[in-house]
């Protein structure tokens, strides 16, 4: 089993974000307020326009927000992190297609500044990690969609962060490639001990991944409530889905989702200095 240590890696801190001035703001996050703990594995979910891109960019820090703050190990985030690396999904956007996927990988490692003996074992080990060690000449357009993302995963790893984040990473893919990559993110988690913040709509892939499930309401953003996934450590496609444990928990999380849709942050707001705290 993962070993979680009780300090945080991340912190979200009575996040709030509006856009606009007046009687035209938009409130796209209410309040969010969670803990993540070093080496776990959360998945966020929520319906359609929960503001979970906006929240994905205040967290990386290309957006900054109205109020609140991200700390990610300690320091208040106002830009990029150096410790974090996002997945996004579209991931033929994010590689370039003149590159092979060995170049693609190095990239930013070049942009870090690692010495060319560093770069080579990093790139070399992180494709090792995902399978693609046969296809370090190969272009990412001569890659079918399921092996492009895996290009991606190999070059935020390859940079080593302390937390990837992945922004529905496996949406664009087919169902059969979607279980194969599903397994490689539990697999990269426990054999590299990264803490991975997983953004999802699919409510059985949140289960199947996490450790935690936090489910947002409708935007003005808030957590409605947080899911303690406790199915076996080793899971497998097949079984882990099988269990009524699984079940319940899936129904237990869609009625949530469900539920989300017709709660704003307005009708539910916490009390001042009342806010609710999601933390290990």
């Amino acid at each position: 089993m993962q070993h979680v240590e009780k300090h945080p890696i991340l912190s979200v801190e009575s996040l709030r974000k509006v856009y606009g001035a007046g009687a035209g703001a938009v409130e796209a996050i209410g309040n969010l307020d969670f803990t993540v703990a070093r080496n776990e594995l959360i998945c966020i979910v929520g319906p359609s326009g929960a503001g979970k891109t906006t929240f994905l960019r205040c967290l990386s820090g290309l957006l900054a927000p109205t109020s609140g703050q991200v700390v990610l190990e300690g320091k208040k985030v106002e830009g990029p992190p150096e410790g974090m690396a996002v997945v996004l999904q579209e991931y033929s956007r994010s590689l370039y297609p003149w590159m092979t996927v060995y170049d693609n990988v190095e990239l930013p490692l070049k942009a870090k500044g690692l010495p060319a003996g560093e770069r080579r074992t990093a790139v070399t080990e992180a494709l090792g990690a995902v399978g693609l060690s046969s296809s370090t000449k190969a272009y990412p357009w001569q890659l079918s969609g399921g092996m492009q993302q895996r290009v991606a995963i190999a070059r935020a790893i390859a940079y080593r962060p302390k937390i990837l984040v992945m922004d529905e990473p496996f949406a664009a893919v087919d169902a059969q490639t979607r279980a194969e990559l599903e397994d490689l993110v539990r697999d990269l988690w426990q054999r590299l001990g990264v803490t991975v913040l997983f953004v999802t709509h699919d409510i059985d892939e949140s289960v199947y991944l996490g450790q935690r499930v936090l489910v947002l309401s409708s935007a003005p953003t808030f957590i409605m409530e947080e899911v303690r996934i406790g199915l076996p450590d080793e899971r497998d496609q097949l079984s882990t889905r099988a269990l009524p444990e699984f079940a319940r928990l899936r129904t237990q999380v869609y009625e949530l989702i469900q539920q989300a849709k017709l709660v704003t942050y307005r009708t539910e707001r916490p009390v001042a200095g009342e806010a609710v705290s999601h933390s290990v």
